[in-house]
């Protein structure tokens, strides 16, 4: 006798028990998610120090802000900051070349002076580009 054909063994009595043991493994991980967030909500909540308005307000030197915390600043602060960050980055090169250069000769000392060159270029450049303008 041949065996019954596949669909005739999904329409089987172990059908409704699959689909309970599928359907039970989505609600129990729906469940353990919830209590989840229901836990972290609730250890929020409870441990959540409540903040004086007057002491947490942000100060700029001793003054209370004048503006926003995401207001824009002007094109010309970004610049300024790069050209700051690039030359404080920059000056790094410094401190060890300090270091070998009574090892190295005079050929350190050339390549030093051909460095502050390129800075200086970029300094020409950015003064140009109105960079240390501030007004």
């Amino acid at each position: 006798m041949a065996p019954p054909p596949i669909n005739d063994r999904l329409r089987g009595p172990d059908r409704t028990k699959g689909e309970t043991v599928m359907y039970s493994g989505i609600v129990a991980m729906a469940l353990v998610a919830l209590s989840l967030v229901v836990l972290l909500y609730a250890s929020h909540r409870g441990a959540a120090v409540t903040t004086d308005p007057l002491t947490v307000l942000p100060a700029q030197s001793g003054w209370m802000a004048q503006e926003h915390a995401l207001s824009r600043f002007h094109a010309r602060w970004y610049l300024a900051s790069i050209v700051f960050q690039a030359f404080d980055v920059e000056m790094l090169f410094m401190y060890p070349w300090a270091v070998v250069v009574i090892e190295e000769g005079i050929s350190a000392v050339v390549e030093m002076f051909l460095f502050l060159g390129a800075l200086l270029v970029a300094v020409a450049w950015a003064w140009r580009e109105g960079a240390f303008r501030w007004a």
